[in-house]
């Protein structure tokens, strides 16, 4: 298995970051973490629990990582055990990538009329609350500035059919990034939500009917193609140097122009 090495662009030199969300090597997560490490980025990794972390650990290994850590998010103390790991190998941060969301398949499938109020709460706590717990326990450690980066999804902004309950959720989670953006801002930390085109990971196989969903992204988009998790972790990695230094609270669409189409 080849191990990923920095090229010979490294504008995330001896910059040290924290990823969030790899389930396997499908995972938009990975293509960021991938992306990263070629632009010279040491990177923290985390996996959901044992079983998961079958998938995760070789390719943590692949990255090089020092550190790899469980970290569900509904457990308490584990978010903050990751960041004391942290403070402890590293004593700071330069980025974040917050690639994790839930909601219950019964709740996710149905109308968001019909949500139940468990589902709802749980789906906001895990896919938007945490990535604001993980901000406040980042600004201490980025002491030089920063950026965090959530990933986001146009339903957010539009109704997507069979997306649901997420869409809501999704919404709350571009709020929290502007917000955060502004009251981090006198920092020097930057969040941005990335918006990625529909890809097929682990996660998006929850959503009824996807695949109609990309076979239709792929055919409306102005650059009409499926977008991939390189695409995206390309685009990631850049807005992670000085050269985005001045960009922050946007929410930034991978998608082949699919967002300006409706």
């Amino acid at each position: 298995m080849t191990k990923i090495t920095p090229g010979m662009m490294t504008p995330l030199a001896f910059k040290k970051g924290l990823i969030m969300g790899i389930a396997n090597d499908s995972s938009i997560a990975w293509g960021c973490a991938c992306a990263f490490r070629r632009f010279g980025a040491e990177l923290a990794v985390t996996y959901l629990n044992e079983k998961s972390k079958n998938y995760v650990e070789p390719l943590a290994e692949r990255l090089g990582s020092e550190l790899l850590l469980p970290c569900d998010v509904r457990e308490e103390g584990q978010l903050e055990a990751v960041f004391d790991a942290i403070k402890n190998r590293w004593g700071e941060l330069d980025f974040v990538l917050h690639s994790i969301a839930f909601a219950p398949r019964e709740d996710l499938h149905g109308r968001l009329t019909d949500s139940s109020r468990a589902g709802f709460m749980e789906a906001m706590d895990i896919s938007c609350h945490s990535l604001i717990r993980t901000a406040r326990m980042a600004e201490p450690l980025m002491k030089n500035g920063g950026s965090i980066f959530a990933m986001s999804y146009y339903g957010a902004e539009k109704v997507v059919e069979h997306y649901n309950l997420m869409g809501p959720v999704k919404a709350a989670l571009e709020a929290s990034v502007r917000y955060m953006a502004y009251e981090l801002g006198g920092k020097g930390i930057r969040v941005h939500a990335i918006s990625p085109g529909p890809i097929r990971t682990r996660a998006a196989s929850g959503i009824d009917r996807f695949d109609e969903l990309m076979e239709n992204a792929a055919s409306r988009a102005p650059i009409q193609r499926q977008v991939s998790i390189e695409d995206v972790g390309q685009a990631t990695a850049l807005l992670a140097t000085d050269a985005a230094k001045l960009m922050t609270g946007d929410t930034l669409y991978i998608d082949g122009g699919l967002h300006v189409v409706g």
